[in-house]
């Protein structure tokens, strides 16, 4: 009982109202509104992960989350179990709903690191077989199609045909009896055809009269000679009704063989309809997700919002709502809050309490990351309305009692390890509750002496019992049980003096000072009335107060200085970037330059090339004299000059020795000498963390010292390996039968399962030909939605004209 009364106090009813506006199915709407509190640590870290995995499925733009076709179908279940017969309605909501949770299942198997959400879809059946059945039998209206059996669509041509010789006799008749007809047109009475006759020439068309107009002026007759012909059109009627009710029943039989997969089915997705609905919620609030912490962490809660407030502003256009911070130390166990009526305490308390629900349910908290918070078996308010001026015997009965029947609720809290976040400590003889406690006013509504009494007792008490209590008060009594026992802290909202206002802010660890003297100075009572008032209150509580206020203007110098400090970093950060910018863009310029240097080197050995090949040329079309051959030996040695660059000779006489260390010219890094091999003209080194292998003529001394080797390279212009002749195109497999699939005359939905059988079919053949006609072109533009989406597909195209043009798809596996 005391559980829902707090829930009731903390308004949860109205946030679950606001998680349903997020839900995209009525059974999730459902669930958003009754939303089940977790009893175990385990079972709120599960519901997290969901709403974390889906809400990064949400932030990814190619990934089209949704729960099209996903309906209710739990009472139509519930009826086919019950040998009832569902509607061509009911079943099409069957067959699109397992189509739309193979989809979601589709998504959540092709991306990684989605473990929570896998496991819950693994066990799932979508029957494709049930949804293409259906497909087959009931049309998007609805109603039972004529390719559902051979016997339907027998009875229907019947019927068509009857019809039309109706049709035909009575407009024979409208024509030949002009004169008596009221107005030309055939219309039904019923399942008869009939046709408006004026009154008075009623004898002119005998035959059975079922309706007359209102004002007696038109009969609408059935002629005589069209009464058999009606008959026969009934009894058309009643055997198609018998046929449909057979399909229907049949198809319904199938659903209640697997009701209890189906209701599995129905289950998960309004599991994951909700975790989805908390995604987008969390999303909506800039909310961050919560870490459940152990005993020894601090409770960690920056810029943190009221949910139904934020609501309010953005919705109802209320005022700005102003966060509050929270950090409390492992080591407090109960926080006492003081300050001025309309101060934010109220509101303060139940922050903190729907912050706690709300990580419980696996919601993100709309506070600054790091959101860290512990995970509370049981969340126990004792919270008023809107503050009173008559405080009563009433009002102080209705916070005892309910306040006993918190103290009851803590004395039957489970202490198991199962539903505790860490161990008890064995050094405690009673391990208190992993429970919130959140009283407003404790022990206000009686006399101050008696009610302070009671709520220092009180607040030692659940000091012993409970994880963490916050109490909101007005007694000063309290403000001085943080210098008795280490497990107290002060906590108050800020006043203006200035303003005679409260901020809303949240001051931690200065206690409230009292204000009633000095508002009602700066509101004009006598100056006499208030010294008076400070000589009865004795010169002590002044003393008191001015303390306070001299904490507080301190407590404002060191935000001011924060802030201050918070700005210098914000620039320190800014110029930093800046300066990374700037380095970046020099690192690409470097490489820039790197490549057209490539470019221009590679441009002087074409161009060395062409004209080598040009004397070549002009040798081999000349006389081979050796006069010729030396000009020709002579103009090539003018092109190595003028095009290679010019080396600069290098030093002599110095070797390498281990431990030295060396300069790779090529690489521009200087190295250690690891190893020396002189006959292969080569050295081992290491430079950081990478050991090579590099040749005497790619090193050099730090002085720049070159190594003279034995055997002189040449020069020559590199020339490139022939370029390869480009793989022809790949041949387009040979079109079979089964690596070709007709869906002409089907819908988009009994074609994609279709489709997959056919794709699993033919994987091996390379290639699928899709016929699907041209017509006004939707089926094509449903296939090739289906084969974008799907893993299997590496390509599609249209095919050849000669093929079938717009009519086939070449759908190319990976």
């Amino acid at each position: 009982m005391i559980y829902r009364e707090t829930l009731n106090l903390l308004e949860w009813e109205r946030l679950g109202e606001h998680l349903a506006t997020f839900t995209a199915t009525k059974m999730g709407a459902i669930a958003a509104r009754n939303l089940p509190i977790p009893t175990s640590l385990a079972d709120s870290k599960e519901l997290l992960a969901q709403t974390q995995e889906i809400y990064g499925l949400e932030q990814n733009l190619e990934i089209r989350w949704t729960f099209e076709g996903i309906t209710d179908v739990g009472d139509s279940l519930k009826r086919a179990t019950l040998k009832g017969i569902l509607s061509g309605k009911e079943l099409l909501n069957i067959a699109t709903t397992l189509a739309g949770m193979r989809r979601l299942r589709r998504i959540i198997d092709d991306c990684e690191e989605l473990p929570v959400l896998k496991e819950l879809v693994a066990d799932i059946r979508t029957y494709p077989e049930l949804e293409k059945a259906i497909h087959h039998c009931i049309d998007e209206a609805g109603k039972v199609t004529d390719r559902a059996s051979p016997k339907l669509e027998s009875i229907r041509h019947n019927l068509k045909e009857v019809r039309d010789r109706i049709y035909q006799k009575l407009q024979n008749i409208i024509q030949q009896k002009g004169g008596a007809i009221q107005e030309p047109v055939i219309t039904q009475r019923g399942d008869r055809f009939v046709i408006p006759v004026k009154a008075g020439q009623k004898e002119q068309i005998p035959g059975i009269t079922h309706d007359t107009s209102g004002t007696g002026g038109t009969f609408y007759i059935e002629p005589n000679s069209v009464v058999q012909m009606g008959n026969k059109r009934r009894q058309y009627l009643r055997q198609e009704e018998r046929e449909e009710e057979t399909i229907l029943r049949q198809l319904t039989e199938k659903i209640a063989e697997v009701a209890e997969d189906l209701e599995y089915l129905l289950a998960i997705a309004m599991v994951l309809d909700l975790a989805t609905a908390r995604a987008r919620y969390s999303f909506w609030l800039g909310a961050n997700p919560p870490r459940f912490i152990q005993d020894k962490e601090t409770i960690t809660l920056r810029q943190l919002h009221h949910p139904l407030l934020v609501w309010q502003e953005k919705h109802e256009q209320g005022s700005p709502v102003i966060p509050i911070n929270v950090q409390i130390k492992p080591d407090i166990r109960v926080i006492a809050i003081t300050g001025p009526n309309t101060g934010g305490k109220t509101v303060t308390l139940k922050t903190l309490g729907l912050a706690a629900l709300m990580a419980k349910v696996g919601l993100f908290v709309p506070a600054k990351e790091p959101v860290e918070i512990p995970w509370f078996e049981k969340i126990l308010a004792d919270i008023g309305d809107e503050q009173s001026i008559e405080q009563n015997l009433s009002t102080f009965s209705g916070h005892i009692r309910r306040i006993v029947r918190i103290l009851e609720a803590l004395e039957q809290a489970t202490l198991s390890p199962e539903t505790l976040p860490h161990s008890p400590s064995p050094s405690l003889p009673h391990s208190p509750s992993p429970s919130l406690i959140l009283l407003d006013e404790v022990g206000a509504g009686t006399d101050p002496a008696e009610g302070s009494a009671l709520a220092i007792a009180l607040l030692n008490r659940l000091a012993d019992q409970a994880r963490l209590t916050i109490a909101t008060t007005h007694y000063g009594e309290l403000k001085a049980l943080k210098y008795e026992d280490s497990r107290f802290e002060n906590a108050s909202v800020e006043f203006d003096d200035r303003t005679l206002s409260p901020t809303y802010r949240l001051l931690w660890g200065i206690p409230g000072r009292s204000n009633a003297l000095s508002i009602a100075q700066r509101l004009g009572l006598d100056v006499d009335v208030i010294d008076e008032a400070k000589t009865r209150i004795g010169g002590l509580s002044q003393d008191v107060n001015d303390v306070i206020a001299g904490l507080e203007a301190q407590r404002r110098k060191q935000e001011e200085k924060a802030q201050e400090a918070q700005k210098l970093l914000q620039q320190t950060e800014k110029f930093y970037g800046e300066v990374t910018q700037k380095a970046t863009a020099l690192q690409e310029r470097e490489q820039d330059l790197k490549r057209y240097q490539e470019l221009e080197v590679q441009k002087a050995i074409a161009d060395a090339k062409e004209e080598i090949a040009k004397v070549i040329r002009n040798l081999q079309k000349g006389n081979k004299s050796s006069q010729n051959a030396q000009k020709a030996t002579e103009a090539i040695n003018n092109i190595s000059q003028r095009q290679l660059p010019k080396k600069v000779k290098p030093k002599v006489s110095y070797q390498p020795k281990v431990g030295e260390k060396i300069r790779l010219s090529n690489l521009g890094q200087t190295a250690e000498v690891l190893e020396v091999s002189a006959e292969d003209e080569e050295v081992m080194v290491r430079f950081g963390l990478m050991k090579m292998t590099v040749a005497f003529r790619d090193i050099e001394s730090l002085d720049g010292q070159k190594i003279e080797t034995k055997v002189k390279e040449k020069k020559q212009a590199v020339t490139p390996p022939p370029p390869q002749p480009s793989k022809p195109k790949d041949v387009p497999t040979i079109r079979t039968s089964k690596n070709t699939i007709d869906i002409r005359g089907s819908r988009v939905a009994e074609a994609e399962a279709d489709l997959e059988n056919a794709i699993a079919q033919a994987t091996d053949s390379g290639i699928l030909w899709i016929i699907h006609g041209k017509g006004t072109g939707k089926l094509r533009q449903g296939v090739h939605e289906f084969l974008k989406r799907h893993p299997q597909i590496a390509k599609f195209e249209l095919a050849p004209q000669k093929e079938g043009g717009s009519g086939v798809t070449l759908a190319h596996f990976k």
